[in-house]
């Protein structure tokens, strides 16, 4: 482990952070983890430095379960800059290619509702998608050109916000895995004036909501010894599991890391309670009336 410069303590939980635009996520995180002086940390998916928005931030047990976050659906609201087209395919490129705006409401929404579904999308060349054991970034930094295969993407909604003459904002409600970046681009292609992503603020992840998300000027205001009133329990980033309550015998046999017997019939995973609706983790349905534990809390026994 890195050398601190604070006192670690073991914090569970998990902080929903407003991330401000024009820091990294990792910058965020460490931020945020020296004011809860919290021993272990680590966030459910990055948001690009442009970017900024709700950034949950897991503590303690809750790394165990980021990944539940992670795979979410997104909420994102952006900006999209018409006929400017960029290195990284944001604001923070360098400007290649200037074109002629020449769309009006009907084309732009008939394009936007074309990209509603299940898309094909190529992941941004300065992106962490790794192609052979590298992180498209490096090659893109290098000036190594590579081809990398495009993949299925789910956007459930695009709704145009406001467009004002080169300008518009949409509201993009996707799947695990977009890169809005690239459908700035797609978009501005579509159109046949290119386009780049010049704002992007994520409003939703999965059930976590914006609004529920606090802003570094109120983590810093908030006394040292209230700061853990601010943290969502662990189990609260697999609150879409159906949950299960479990007799002591069974809380014991599956503590220990042994299959245990309840009342549930569906297959699939499922949250797990003790007697005293303590959660333990997560187990999996292995048939009716039968879970193995997935992932549980170290000394849940």
């Amino acid at each position: 482990m890195a050398a601190k410069d604070f006192s670690a303590r073991w914090v569970d939980g998990v902080l929903l952070l407003d991330k401000p635009a024009g820091i990294t996520s990792n910058a965020a995180l460490q931020r945020a983890r020296r004011l809860l002086r919290a021993a272990k940390a680590g966030h459910s998916g990055t948001l690009d430095p442009l970017a900024g928005g709700l950034l949950p931030l897991c503590f303690g047990e809750a790394t165990k379960f980021s990944s539940s976050a992670f795979l979410a659906d997104k909420v994102y609201l952006a900006e999209i800059t018409l006929g400017t087209t960029t290195t990284t395919g944001d604001a923070e490129g360098e400007i290649i290619a200037r074109a002629p705006v020449d769309v009006d409401l009907p084309q732009i929404r008939e394009t936007l509702h074309r990209f509603v579904g299940t898309i094909s999308q190529t992941p941004p060349r300065y992106s962490a998608v790794k192609y052979r054991g590298r992180p498209l970034y490096a090659y893109a930094r290098a000036g190594e050109e590579v081809t990398v295969a495009p993949r299925a993407v789910q956007i459930f909604d695009l709704e145009l916000l406001e467009q004002q003459a080169e300008q518009l904002r949409i509201r993009v409600h996707c799947g695990s895995g977009t890169y809005v970046r690239a459908l700035a681009e797609d978009i501005g292609n579509a159109l046949g004036c290119g386009a780049m992503l010049s704002a992007l603020r994520r409003t939703a992840v999965g059930k976590f909501d914006i609004a529920s998300a606090v802003d570094f000027g109120t983590l810093e205001a908030t006394p040292a010894d209230r700061l853990d009133d601010l943290l969502l329990p662990v189990d609260s980033l697999v609150a879409a599991l159906p949950a299960c309550l479990l007799e002591p015998a069974e809380a014991r046999r599956i503590t220990t890391g042994r299959s245990c017997c309840a009342a549930v019939k569906e297959p699939g995973r499922v949250r797990l309670y003790d007697a005293e609706h303590r959660f333990l983790g997560v187990g999996e349905v292995l048939a009716e009336g039968k879970i193995a534990p997935y992932r549980l809390l170290a000394g849940a026994s």
